[in-house]
């Protein structure tokens, strides 16, 4: 379910802008800087496949990603519901913050959302199995995957450190619905 929302962000009870159709929602996103793809290649993989199985099978993607934005790592994150480590990540993940990379996510399962502050709008972006999001490097945002997070995703990135935020101190995420209210 692949979905854009746009908030004021002076009021987030007010939903400027919705959609569920994709062509749409892959020019609204280029048109901040953000970025979204399919990718149509299906791959088998067993179930509670590790790393490195996941990152094989999606090698040539990865690589073209690679070639394509000089990206020079990837790994996979995944969170399961009743996940202990979750409700310390969420609160993590939850509050605004920058990154020195571009922070981009392929869902090989699962679902989850974006949501982007800029100017005087936040835009949600939910991604689900088979999205390739990216948020650019230096645009604020938090991310969220629900209460009982579910997702499998590959991160690339174009150091080798991995996931580093630069919080802003804002509490703006606060006054938004999260996730599961959303989806």
């Amino acid at each position: 379910m692949t979905q854009l929302i746009v908030y004021s962000a002076a009021s987030p009870q007010n939903i400027l802008f919705a959609t569920r159709d994709f062509a749409t929602i892959q020019r609204e996103v280029q048109a901040i800087g953000a970025h979204i793809e399919r990718w149509g290649a299906s791959h088998e993989l067993k179930a509670g496949a590790d790393q490195e199985e996941i990152l094989a099978a999606y090698t040539p993607e990865i690589d073209r990603l690679k070639a394509q934005r000089g990206y020079r790592s990837a790994d996979v994150v995944s969170i399961k519901p009743g996940n202990p480590k979750w409700p310390e990540l969420r609160a993590k993940f939850l509050s605004e913050h920058t990154h020195d990379d571009d922070e981009v996510r392929y869902f090989v399962e699962g679902t989850g959302a974006f949501f982007i502050h800029i100017d005087d709008r936040v835009i949600e972006l939910i991604g689900e199995a088979g999205d390739l999001l990216s948020v650019p490097k230096g645009v604020t945002h938090w991310f969220d995957g629900g209460e009982q997070a579910d997702f499998t995703c590959i991160r690339v990135f174009t150091t080798t450190e991995g996931w580093a935020a630069n919080f802003t101190g804002d509490a703006i995420s606060d006054a938004f619905p999260r996730y599961e209210k959303a989806a």
